[in-house]
């Protein structure tokens, strides 16, 4: 986060017309991203981001450049919409029910005219005053080209990248209300070369399937502090927690497949069923086959939502668990983190995931952890 407000101080310390800003939300703070708002709405000239924070781009873009790969990711699609995201989303769902509903329409019609087709055939009789065998055998084969190209022309249901699902957790994570998941004391959080205090005094307890963020400035140790939480929680027997780090590289291994990673027995039926979930997750068979490290930073994210998926986890511990995930696909994502029937402590600047899956938000600052929101 640190490092990202230096890069911007450096843009805008410099006489400029244009910026380019790719990711600028990515790890700041909320009290920075809100200045980086207001910096990006005062700017009198151009500014071109790319960006997966929702508010940033429900607050600041009046246009947007949308660039998808559908079908299986075999074909790239673009939109260009001279409108907020906010009403663009809005247009784009708008649009996409048009199409589902005339495509079940379409079906509707089509398994009508082949039932119909399958009885004349079955009766030996072409739908004609055909007189002889060669003359209906000429009638049927139009009409299967028609009917081929009439399917070809068929509406198609809409293809779109929030589709994306995999369920976090069953009615085995569940966690009983009065259960203590954790409740944790440090008297002194420090850096981690142990030479300089973050914060004192860190009380925090968590019950039930309670669901908590910690939020707080660049730097006030809040992913120092979550190691040691998560470094506790993952001895313990009583409860089954899974850990997903800032960094994907500190758990994943770059150099297998993602299937190979999330395999954790050899049986033809568990690798069927991984390449199912990870289908789900909009993952083709021939990325399923590629080193990890060759995966975009959403799709390594993906891999360790399937492993918690996987894992029977009732205890999930997330530092910036939506940060890579495109804006279209984080309302899937904190659905399932929201009905994840466990407890959920996590780290987010994410003012999205804040709002609708966080029941309790503490400010980590040199004092310990400060409950601001319940």
């Amino acid at each position: 986060g640190e490092k990202v407000k230096t890069q911007l101080m450096r843009l805008f310390i410099r006489d400029v017309s244009v910026l380019l800003l790719d990711e600028p939300s990515n790890d700041i703070d909320i009290a920075t991203l809100t200045l980086l708002e207001k910096i990006i709405n005062d700017w009198k000239h151009i500014v071109l981001f790319i960006s997966h924070d929702e508010t940033l781009i429900e607050r600041t873009a009046n246009m947007v450049i949308h660039i998808e790969q559908i079908i299986r990711k075999t074909k790239a699609r673009y939109t260009v919409a001279k409108l907020p995201y906010r009403r663009y989303v809005e247009e784009r769902l708008h649009k996409f029910e048009i199409q589902k509903q005339r495509a079940l329409s379409d079906r509707r019609e089509k398994k009508i005219r082949d039932e119909k087709y399958q009885r004349v055939m079955q009766s030996g009789q072409a739908p004609s005053v055909a007189k002889n065998l060669k003359d209906k055998m000429h009638t049927v084969k139009a009409m299967e080209r028609r009917f081929e190209k009439e399917d070809e022309n068929m509406t198609q249901m809409p293809e779109q990248e929030e589709a994306i699902f995999v369920k976090l957790g069953d009615e085995n994570s569940h966690i009983p209300a009065g259960k203590t998941v954790i409740e944790y004391e440090l008297s002194k959080l420090v850096t981690p070369d142990g030479k300089r205090i973050l914060a004192e005094g860190i009380h925090l307890k968590i019950k039930g399937s309670e669901k908590i963020c910690m939020i707080g400035a660049n730097g006030a140790g809040k992913t120092t502090l979550l190691k040691k939480i998560a470094e506790e929680l993952l001895n313990r027997n009583d409860i089954k927690a899974e850990y997903m780090p800032q960094t994907y590289e500190d758990l994943l291994d770059l150099d297998v497949t993602p299937v190979d990673y999330l395999d954790k027995t050899g049986d033809k039926e568990e690798r069927t069923r991984i390449r199912t979930y990870l289908g789900s997750l909009k993952y083709t068979p021939d990325e399923m086959e590629h080193p990890i490290r060759e995966l975009s930073g959403g799709q390594k994210a993906k891999v360790l939502l399937l492993r918690m998926s996987l894992s029977g986890a009732n205890v999930l511990i997330l530092d910036e668990p939506t940060r890579n995930f495109s804006p279209l696909s984080g309302p899937v994502i904190r659905k399932m983190l929201r009905e994840f029937p466990g407890a959920v402590i996590s780290i987010s600047h994410d003012r999205k995931y804040i709002e609708e899956v966080c029941d309790k938000i503490y400010q980590l600052n040199p004092n310990g952890l400060q409950l601001i929101g319940d």
